[in-house]
């Protein structure tokens, strides 16, 4: 039973991993393409996750929201596509579209759903990259409900032609989307395929026992935590309009074979962009639970089914609309992460590292190239440094927890865009000292050659990521244009010849340090 629950684990796993070959392979922007940031994924007739591919846990957590709103509003017929962004209807933050479609193996209903998520680097808005400083949803881009954006396997050109009017880079981002509806296409033959090899009968019978095998696993791994409530705390920086040390707080209840997460005395949402939403949330405590199981096991629905989760509608971890939300994906994400994490810690004091970054240091540029006349949007993230664990050091220079994506090559950066990589490299030193040491942050510089708009979305600038059992905490980050100290977060107009760097926090120590 076992043997054959793995073979069909791995199908459905290679079948996600191969859409994001797919994508990544026809995809035009180097932010899918270098930087790997989208993710992809399979679900049952249900909607419920049956295997993820290994790409952004902050994606895969949040998207069976998406698969959900799509299926309550929309009838999804064979090559139909629906594309949606809304972060109040399952979406992330406005960039990060994603796309979702069934997967008909007879002439009933859909026997499964294919979604993909992949972050454009621009979708309109008030500034270049739409991850702008902003106070409500509406000047962070073009908001997309639950449309079909693809009726039975070709573009409605009357909604395309509306989605590219309002961006800035139209061309790119008609090729990113085509990248998505050929990664949904790839999942669906190899669907096909297996259920000519096995039957369609099979298939879902082995999506059901995946899902309780997940929830089994899951239960274990409670159960050996001792029974009890634990707490922690810890703040975000600032929203960038004045408010600072925003709280998130998590008690933590383990009961036998279950656990409740609760959030609900976290700081309310906030005029700055910082807002997460319950999507977020539950993908990040999915994640830090995922992370307690060392084995093999299906990352898939049933690893939440004995895992509660409580919120506070209108709090910062769970953000109503109209609130701007472009940093809650990506930077509290981080912080719910750890915050998690910090009360696992109390009650798994050997099992879990110390925080690491805590920020994805998120920098987008736009403008217009003088090399071509066009106008260019570009957005990535920035490694740290990794929390020390408790038998090793941390590592340096990496993405963390809630990102999963790579390093955008220089040649690359230098190439699509009017910049100069003056220098990149590991901050030496910035990681928290103890037993154990975190894991050295980065710094990076680059001269601009063109008048460029800059905004920087960034955490841990104010205070370094913590240290655990008696480890020091990793270094602040901090951002500097020409030598001038610049806030956490904020958007702002650069001369060509300028320089900006950014320099991110190291992950905190494990251990006091020996004398």
């Amino acid at each position: 039973m076992r043997l054959e629950l793995e073979i069909f684990r791995n199908l459905f796993v290679s079948i996600a991993e191969e859409m994001g070959v797919v994508l990544k392979r026809t995809a035009f922007s180097p932010n899918i393409k270098e930087r790997r940031d989208y993710s992809c994924a399979v679900y049952d007739a249900a909607g419920r996750t049956v295997a993820m591919g290994d790409h952004m846990p902050v994606h895969l957590g949040a998207m069976p929201s998406s698969v959900a709103e799509t299926l309550a509003s929309q009838t999804l017929e064979p090559g139909d596509v629906v594309f949606l962004n809304d972060p109040f209807r399952g979406g992330t933050h406005l960039p990060d579209l994603t796309a979702v479609s069934a997967v008909f193996l007879d002439d009933g209903a859909p026997a499964f759903y294919l979604a993909n998520r992949a972050h454009h680097s621009d979708v309109g808005g008030m500034r270049p990259g739409s991850m702008p400083l902003a106070t409500e949803i509406f000047q962070e881009g073009l908001r997309i409900p639950p449309v079909k954006l693809v009726r039975r396997g070709r573009f409605d050109d009357d909604l395309l032609a509306l989605l590219l009017a309002n961006v800035r880079t139209p061309e790119e981002r008609r090729g990113d989307l085509g990248a998505q509806l050929a990664a949904l296409r790839t999942g669906e033959r190899r669907l096909r395929e297996a259920a000519e090899k096995y039957g369609a009968a099979k298939l879902a019978e082995q999506t059901q026992e995946l899902l309780d095998y997940a929830e089994r696993s899951m239960c274990v791994r409670i159960a050996a935590i001792p029974d009890g409530v634990y707490e922690f705390e810890d703040c975000l920086d600032d929203d960038g309009f004045g408010a600072e040390d925003l709280p998130i707080r998590c008690r933590l209840t383990i009961r036998g074979e279950r656990a409740t997460v609760d959030l609900r005395e976290s700081a309310p949402q906030t005029r700055g962009g910082v807002n997460a939403n319950l999507a977020v949330a539950t993908a990040a405590i999915l994640y830090c639970f995922r992370c307690l199981i060392r084995e093999e096991v299906p990352y898939n629905a049933g690893l939440l089914r004995p895992v509660e989760i409580l919120t506070r509608p209108g709090s910062l971890v769970d953000a109503v609309a109209p609130a701007a939300v472009a940093a809650g994906n990506v930077e509290t994400s981080q912080r719910i992460t750890d915050v998690v994490m910090g009360a696992l810690a109390q009650a798994l004091p050997e099992a879990v590292p110390a925080a690491s970054c805590g920020s994805m240091n998120n920098l987008t540029l736009g403008g217009t190239d003088p090399r071509s006349g066009a106008s260019f949007a570009y957005y990535e993230t920035i490694a740290g440094g990794m929390g020390a664990r408790p038998d090793s050091d941390g590592l340096s220079a990496v993405h963390t927890h809630m990102t999963n994506s790579l390093n955008t090559p220089v040649e690359a950066l230098e190439r699509q865009l009017p910049i100069v990589v003056r220098r990149y490299g590991v901050r030496r030193g910035s990681g928290g000292a103890g037993k154990f040491r975190g894991g050295d942050g980065v710094v990076k510089e680059i001269e601009l050659l063109a008048d460029t708009e800059i905004t920087l979305l960034t955490e841990r600038r104010k205070r370094g990521p913590y240290g655990l059992a008696g480890g020091e905490p990793g270094a602040p980050g901090s951002n500097r244009l020409d030598g001038e100290p610049l806030a956490a977060k904020g958007s702002l107009r650069a001369p060509a010849g300028a320089r900006l760097r950014i320099e991110t926090p190291g992950g905190g120590g494990f251990g006091p340090a020996a004398d």
